[in-house]
């Protein structure tokens, strides 16, 4: 059976898979987005990013 890794690669190197790649880089750029996964990234390690009064 093939690793995920192996799977993924193999994904990537289809037109398809180029595809969504650059898709996804795109949508990395966008400042929402990062502010988005910065406030889930926060929560799930328990972090503020603001102080408590």
């Amino acid at each position: 059976m093939a690793s995920l890794i192996s799977r993924l690669r193999a994904y990537l190197s289809t037109p398809q898979g180029r595809r969504n790649l650059e898709k996804a880089k795109a949508m990395a750029r966008d400042p929402r987005n990062q502010q988005k996964a910065r406030t889930l990234l926060s929560r799930l390690t328990g972090k503020r990013t603001r102080p408590r009064y």
